[in-house]
């Protein structure tokens, strides 16, 4: 039988002090605080796992958390793997929540969750922690992954059931000789992909101004003049930038620059929890702006109306398997074959003049398009065809006959 999850502080309680335990370890103030809870109950051989895919926090401000709290952090660093086995298949899918915002923390929760089953099987641990709470779409992803990859050890969040006050936490981190940003006004996440904010001064729907200062990547700046860029994609893969071959973390990181310069890719959402209820989400994704969008015109350049439409019933369900934790799930799996065939059909590049606050297509190219060049010639060749296959051929002339 399966161990119960861990859903609560008291169920900390049940574990073995001399046996290992990893965590998810962002450096933020729940993990550090889960940190210090561990310690408390007298478990001395605690490992903070850290994946980086290109967040915000700096590794060095998490090694001293964690040494300061007596845990061993484990920087693992997945940002190619993230780029290539994730998000690439997010662009192909066209993994947009409900036509809203691009999917983000959806793709790394599944990656960070095998990041951490790996390591606990090298180590023997006894159990894998998170921090999630129950306003937070990372509990069931990161619990999803956790299961479907058949984790035999106890696994969860103890903040689903134990929510703790944030003064506490700080106050007790600081007791503690752990002194954490206490000015921080949001909730944040963050990726080589997107940077994701929410709670905090944006909990509310009907009023959240967003401060200027939040964004980092898509800020206009006043001699940002208008431009041309060009992608190209080879089997559904985004491959070069302007004609230039770029590996994908190093193109995301490009476009997030170049287009977020003229402003592109701010989104604000709802997102609904485990329950139907919903929370405000904020996204910063200028590259997944372009990339998306370039990828959507291309494939109507190689492949069929009918078959497009198939796909984009798909790239919903994809989308909703993904968020709801079934990432490893047959589902998602069987949609993604799909998708791939479909990927391995689209090449070709789109160029776009960029300005601020927008960008316009300039040309879309393919090797082997569906598109039409020239109408006019195109009408007549077609007229001339129709007329010759309904050109009755004579009869051959009858033979003499021999008398």
């Amino acid at each position: 039988m399966a161990p119960p999850p861990i859903r609560s502080f008291s169920q900390l309680d049940l574990l073995d002090p001399a046996r290992p335990v990893v965590t998810l370890f962002s450096g933020g103030l729940d993990s550090s605080y889960l940190l210090l809870k561990l310690r408390e109950r007298g478990i001395r051989d605690v490992h903070a796992v850290s994946v980086d895919i290109g967040e915000d926090e700096s590794t060095g401000y998490k090694r001293q958390v964690a040494q300061a709290l007596g845990a061993e952090l484990h920087v693992l660093d997945k940002r190619e793997e993230f780029a290539d086995r994730y998000v690439a298949k997010a662009i192909a899918a066209q993994a947009v929540y409900l036509g809203i915002h691009p999917v983000s923390s959806t793709l790394s929760r599944p990656l960070i969750a095998r990041a951490a089953v790996e390591l606990a099987g090298r180590l023997g641990a006894q159990a894998v922690l998170h921090t999630a709470n129950r306003s937070q779409n990372t509990l069931r992803r990161l619990n999803g992954a956790l299961e479907l990859l058949g984790y035999d050890g106890p696994y969860g969040s103890p903040y689903d059931l134990s929510p703790v006050d944030r003064d506490r936490k700080h106050e007790e981190l600081a007791a503690a000789g752990v002194d954490l940003l206490v000015g921080r006004l949001v909730s944040g996440d963050s990726n080589l992909w997107c940077r994701e904010f929410e709670s905090g001064i944006l909990d509310d729907p009907e009023d959240h101004a967003v401060p200027e200062e939040m964004y980092r990547w898509s800020t206009v700046r006043a001699d940002t003049a208008p431009s041309r860029l060009t992608v190209t994609f080879e089997a559904g893969l985004p491959v070069a930038v302007d004609g230039r071959p770029l590996p994908l973390t190093g193109l995301i990181a490009e476009l997030n620059e170049r287009a977020g310069a003229y402003g592109l890719g701010r989104y604000s959402g709802l997102e609904h929890l485990d329950h139907g209820e919903k929370v405000l989400e904020i996204r910063e994704m200028p590259a997944a702006s372009l990339l998306l969008r370039s990828y959507r015109h291309v494939e109507s350049a190689c492949l069929g109306a009918e078959l497009i439409r198939e796909k984009q019933q798909l790239e919903q369900i994809w989308v909703r398997e993904a968020l709801e934790g079934r990432w490893f799930g047959e589902l998602r799996l069987a949609t993604q074959h799909f998708i791939d065939a479909c990927a391995a059909r689209t090449s070709g590049a789109v160029t776009w003049e960029l300005r601020p606050g927008g960008a316009e297509t300039r040309a879309i190219t393919a090797p082997r398009p569906r598109y039409l060049r020239d109408r006019e010639g195109w009408e007549a060749r077609a007229i001339a065809l129709e007329a010759a296959a309904h050109t009755p051929v004579p009869a051959p002339a009858a033979a003499p006959v021999l008398v």
